[in-house]
Parts: structure tokens; sequence; C-alpha cells
């Protein structure tokens, strides 16, 4: 949902892009829905991860966006959000020095408890370009 007027902007600007859909989220409601409803392309790549573990889904993430970033060399990766695939593809891009462009940073709940939590704190800190959505997010 967060990528639709960013890809907006890319086609209009004409600002080649390559969209990789996780498969983190694959329920109709949490993924497919959204494609259509607010007419996203379909994605250029999809690794369908699916469920698992915190620590699966993180791995096996970095593992295929890794290989992503390795062939198609990107200039910047741009990660949306709080999820595990916005923590691994970032650690991926990060350790292949690649810049970052967090959009959603700086959103804090406070509450380490929340996987949440812990992925924009680490994602924040190694992002290079840090966008936020409110007011809150500049502050933090």
């Amino acid at each position: 949902m967060k990528i639709a007027p960013i890809l907006d902007c890319f086609n209009k600007n004409n600002i080649k892009n390559l969209l990789v859909h996780t498969g983190q989220h694959y329920d109709d409601k949490m993924s497919g829905s959204f494609f259509e409803s607010l007419d996203i392309k379909s994605p250029d790549i999809s690794f369908g991860i699916g469920s698992g573990t915190h620590g699966e889904q993180t791995a096996n993430i970095i593992l295929k966006f890794e290989k992503v970033c390795i062939e198609y060399d990107p200039s910047l990766v741009l990660v949306v959000g709080d999820v595990n695939s916005t923590l691994a593809c970032a650690i991926a891009a990060v350790k292949l020095n690649i810049p970052i462009a967090h959009i959603e940073s700086g959103l804090r709940s406070f509450d380490k408890q929340m996987p949440e939590e812990i992925n924009r704190v680490i994602v924040d800190r190694i992002s290079d370009y840090l966008f936020v959505t409110e007011k809150s997010g500049m502050i933090n």
C-alpha cells in the first residue's frame, strides 16, 4: 500500500525501478487486494517466502534479496514500513554497501517486546535516507 504513490512518481518521472515482493504477506487481504485496488504493477520479482519464525523469514529474505542486489546492482534500495522484509532487505543492502532509503522511518512504540519496533530501530540506524510520515518521526 505504501509503495503505490512512490511507484506512480517513479513512472511519471521515468525513474527505472525494480519491484521485489518478498511474499512475507501472502494472504490476498494483506497483499493481492492492495496490488489490484491501488493499481500497483505486478512485482518484477517474487520470493514467495510465506510463513515462518521471525528468524526464518528474515534469513530467507536476506539470502534471496542479496542475490537480487548482486545481479541488478541497484544504486539505491528503498524499503517501507517495519516488517521482517524491511529489515532483511536493509541488512542485505547495507552489507553490499548499497544506500538505503527507509520510508516511514522514525515511528516508535518504545516497546521492545514488539518485533516491529526492533525492525524500525535497526532499519533507521542503517539507512542513509530517512523519510518520515508524521511529526513524531522527525523527533525520533
